[in-house]
């Protein structure tokens, strides 16, 4: 599969009904083989920028999960460089790509209120799939450079 299938197949989950940390997480979990009833199950908590906070965007949270089911580690004596050098390489590249890592900078929406939440349903395919979109492009962008 090309990096432009397997982030459309990251969006067609979100659009499907996962959120975008689930999507994003779930997506490049399976590019890596990694199978755990844990995935996405642990990314459950990130929608909405964190519990829907509006904080870290979902997609930047999935994508960081995403990082260490490649680069993180087992053992505590084991090295983290490579997994810290991917998630600053990915946070960098998002931010100048969509202008913030934050959710709320992002789409504008306070899903703590039912105005916030419909709001969100008006931008959830215009622009949120394509934050999805663009998180898993760039780490795979990243395990292209690094491998």
């Amino acid at each position: 599969m090309t990096r432009r299938q397997i982030a459309d197949k990251a969006a067609a989950r979100f659009l499907g009904g996962f959120h975008c940390a689930e999507s994003v997480l779930l997506t490049l979990a399976e590019f890596y083989g990694v199978s755990s009833p844990l995935v996405p199950k642990i990314a459950t908590p990130f929608g909405g920028g964190i519990a829907r906070s509006a904080s870290i965007c979902g997609c930047v949270t999935g994508a960081l999960m995403g990082i260490g089911t490649k680069y993180g580690r087992m053992r505590s004596s084991d090295d983290r460089e490579k997994a810290y050098s991917a998630a600053a390489s990915f946070m960098i590249a998002f931010e100048k790509r969509f202008g913030s890592l934050i959710c709320y900078n992002l789409i504008g929406c306070d899903f703590r209120t039912s105005e916030g939440r419909k709001r969100f349903e008006e931008l959830k395919e215009s622009r949120c799939a394509n934050f999805v979109k663009g998180a898993v492009e760039i780490v795979l962008e990243i395990e292209n450079k690094t491998g």
